[in-house]
């Protein structure tokens, strides 16, 4: 059957409009990642440390700090994800992933480390689900996350030179009061798991919405890890090393089309 002139015209029109609609809506894709960067000494309280890192993304990064014999607090070192092996991928409010990695703290110092989700105002600190070696203790917390503790509310501690998975998953949902985004943390620990179940975010700050949203992590998150070790002056043979193995992150949620892909998308649903 052939269509007629105002069926074709008709037809274009509703392809051009659900197009446009596409290419409109705002960017709710989650980064396509394929690498990871490390960034070392965001604090660096002993400069003077011997710092070894080795980044086999996804298979395995480590950080080694050595001869922290320093007075003062602590050296900071991270890891982000990357969608171009350079450069942390940003993170949308919209995003949805999940994200995992055995990790194993070793060494002769303390310290803490972990992954993190840290929100757009402190990009290379806060946001930390926290493995901690002086007391064992494993908690969520800082920046947009909820708190949760697998110490208080499962009685779960760490023992250094061990190892431990650590999964967080992030959905947006809707991304209002009604149906908040949410999160969970997941551990893998001495053959056990534990969950603490989807936890919904509260409001961030009306005021700086647009343009960081309000519901969830907020735009411009970055994913990764961190690992922070403690300083023992007079003590020359304090060393400490994190490890993440096998490191596995999924995208819960495709990315937006791009313009051209949109258009031949929606032709072929008309054909």
């Amino acid at each position: 059957m052939r269509n007629t002139f105002n069926e074709k015209v008709v037809g274009t029109a509703a392809l051009v409009a659900v197009a446009m609609m596409l290419v409109s809506s705002p960017v709710a894709a989650t980064p396509l990642i394929n690498s990871a960067v490390i960034q070392t000494r965001i604090f660096d309280d002993c400069p003077t440390s011997i710092l070894t890192t080795t980044n086999s993304y996804p298979g395995m990064i480590s950080i080694f700090d050595d001869v922290l014999d320093c007075g003062g607090f602590a050296n900071l070192h991270i890891w982000r994800l990357s969608d171009d092996g350079i450069t942390p991928a940003l993170f949308a409010n919209a995003s949805a992933f999940k994200f995992s990695a055995n990790l194993t703290i070793a060494g002769t110092a303390e310290g803490e480390a972990g992954l993190q989700i840290a929100p757009w105002w402190s990009q290379q600190v806060d946001g930390r689900f926290n493995v901690r070696t002086t007391d064992g203790e494993i908690a969520c917390f800082g920046g947009r996350l909820p708190f949760y503790s697998f110490t208080a509310t499962d009685g779960v501690t760490y023992v250094k030179g061990t190892a431990i998975r650590l999964t967080v998953e992030y959905l947006p949902n809707d991304l209002n009061e009604a149906n908040p985004a949410t999160i969970e943390y997941r551990i893998l620990y001495n053959n056990t798991k534990y969950s603490s179940g989807p936890i919904p975010f509260d409001m961030g700050n009306p005021d700086e919405d647009p343009p960081y949203g309000l519901w969830g992590m907020l735009n411009d998150a970055q994913v990764g890890a961190h690992f922070q070790v403690f300083l023992q002056a007079g003590n020359p043979d304090a060393g400490l090393e994190a490890v993440w193995n096998e490191i596995k992150f999924i995208s819960l949620k495709g990315p937006i089309a791009t313009e051209s892909e949109s258009w031949g998308q929606i032709k072929a649903l008309y054909h």
